[in-house]
């Protein structure tokens, strides 16, 4: 059985993590999540990624915790970098990945959604947050990296070493989440708005670029940034949905995109 389900719904390709009761990951669901995201990379007809947990209680409890009793201190350290592997091209795919968090995301599976752009709660889902020193042991997959890059060295740093869980209504204040959407038909929501940037009415392509800029130009200079951004602009300049977009406004239509 895979661990993380793949599903592809008019554009957009709806990943699943799928181990209950919890959603805990293992190598084996990382190696699924791995393989479900180069899938979604590489299909033309898939223009935004969502990923979420099964069920209603958890998006994702993070680790294992009997596999991290079990496992050697040296397949603990190659399990993290096998992850922050998986988690590096989820973020570096040019293509909108949003988490759809519909139950606890604490530890390692806010790590996950971290990796995602953008981050949207079901109100009242359940905590939210990065526990992990109460086990004596650091977020280890990209948590304190990603947190203090989303949130502030400050904010950061308290709600780690505090080992702080946030409700959704506070993880949206404190900028963890992006949206709250009400519980009922939350899915279809947040597919809804997933689709919103697809083609035809979203050219995609454009705002694949937009994250490669975001994510690739805020790790550089400021210069080398800008150098990126330019090298993106004449990418799209030269597409056929910039041609359609400027004739659309020009002829005062609606643009009809097709992510070319």
């Amino acid at each position: 059985m895979a661990l993380c389900d793949y599903d592809v719904r008019d554009g957009v390709a709806l990943l699943t993590l799928n181990n209950p009761p919890v959603n805990a990951y293992s190598y084996e669901m990382f190696r699924d999540l791995d393989e479900a995201v180069l899938k979604a990379r590489f299909d033309p007809a898939v223009h935004v990624l969502v990923l979420t947990g099964k069920g209603e209680k958890f998006f994702c409890a993070g680790a294992d915790i009997e596999m991290l009793k079990r496992a050697d201190p040296t397949y603990k350290y190659y399990f993290c970098l096998h992850a922050n592997e998986t988690l590096m091209r989820l973020e570096q795919t040019p293509k909108l990945v949003i988490a759809a968090i519909n139950g606890h995301c604490v530890g390692g599976g806010l790590e996950v959604a971290l990796a995602a752009d953008i981050r949207i709660a079901r109100a009242e889902a359940g905590q939210i947050g990065l526990p992990e020193v109460k086990l004596g042991v650091l977020p280890g997959t990209g948590g304190t990296q990603r947190l203090g890059r989303l949130v502030g060295k400050s904010k950061a740093m308290e709600l780690i070493v505090e080992a702080k869980t946030l409700t959704v209504a506070e993880a949206k204040e404190w900028g963890v989440v992006n949206k709250v959407f009400e519980k009922d038909a939350f899915l279809e929501k947040v597919l809804e708005y997933a689709r919103s940037f697809c083609p035809p009415g979203k050219a995609a392509k454009a705002v694949g670029n937009v994250k490669r800029a975001l994510q690739s130009g805020l790790e550089m200079s400021f210069g080398e940034g800008l150098a990126l951004e330019r090298e993106l602009q004449a990418e799209l300049f030269a597409s056929d949905d910039a041609k359609e977009g400027l004739a659309a406004f020009v002829e005062k239509r609606n643009p009809v995109f097709k992510a070319r």
